[in-house]
């Protein structure tokens, strides 16, 4: 165990990270964040294959704890959140080995937004996954760069905008997902079984395979996505509709 809320866990040539925060969903705060970052980075200096991220109890990610920003109105919380994400997510894009991401019961929000650093993403028929942010003055800008290059650009802008959750088969459809299991409780032994399968494969041939898809498919404005989240941060939408979401915990 490395942090309260993050743990690795070595699988041979697999490295597992963990969201460890089970009882609340693995809520992200901006320490855990930045320990996931962190771990993230550590993969380029270890002898990893392959990068497993996944989440302990019921729920991959439910995205932000919210209430963390309930004393802080002037958004600082906010965005620490918001900017540790994005060099979350940026840190996985930027790794030369696969990504697997077994996402099972809910990906939402910051929790969606951290499947935009997945090569391979698995959840489960019934997982709820999304961005209902808006509704709380909160915009999801910061995941819009990443998400286009799941899906094209129509699934993505209506991914935005929309504030209701989709469930698996719809993210697999939609390219938010690229294998759909039937049950929660078999999306975790699946994907390491596929994060075995590519651990065993040539490890030059797969990095030299990931440079070359950087290139080919760049992630586009990702820090103009993240400073179009930023500047909501404390505003008058926000500091009315944030309460919202702490009035139901």
């Amino acid at each position: 165990m490395i942090t309260s809320t993050t743990h690795t866990t070595p699988h041979g040539d697999i490295l597992e990270l963990s969201l460890a925060r089970p009882d609340k969903r693995n809520a992200l705060t901006p320490e855990m964040l930045t320990a996931l970052r962190d771990h993230i980075a550590a993969c380029k200096r270890s002898s990893a294959r392959v990068l497993l991220l996944s989440g302990q109890g019921p729920a991959f990610c439910a995205g932000f704890d919210l209430s963390l920003c309930k004393d802080h109105p002037d958004g600082s919380v906010m965005r620490a959140l918001l900017s540790s994400l994005h060099d979350c997510i940026a840190a996985l894009r930027s790794l030369d080995i696969p990504v697997v991401i077994a996402a099972h019961g809910s990906a939402i929000a910051g929790g969606c937004a951290l499947l935009g650093g997945g090569d391979i993403i698995l959840t489960n028929a019934q997982a709820k996954i999304g961005y209902p942010v808006p509704r709380l003055g909160v915009s999801p800008a910061v995941s819009a760069p990443f998400l286009r290059d799941l899906t094209h650009d129509g699934n993505a802008r209506a991914r935005l905008v929309e504030n209701t959750l989709i469930d698996g088969r719809t993210a697999l459809r939609l390219g938010l997902a690229h294998e759909c299991l039937d049950t929660p409780e078999a999306v975790h032994p699946r994907a390491l079984a596929i994060a075995a399968g590519l651990a065993a494969k040539p490890a030059a041939a797969l990095a030299a395979t990931k440079r070359w898809l950087a290139e080919i498919s760049p992630i586009l404005n990702a820090d103009s996505g993240l400073q179009a989240s930023l500047a909501l941060t404390g505003g008058e939408e926000e500091r009315r509709l944030l309460p919202q979401a702490w009035s139901r915990l």
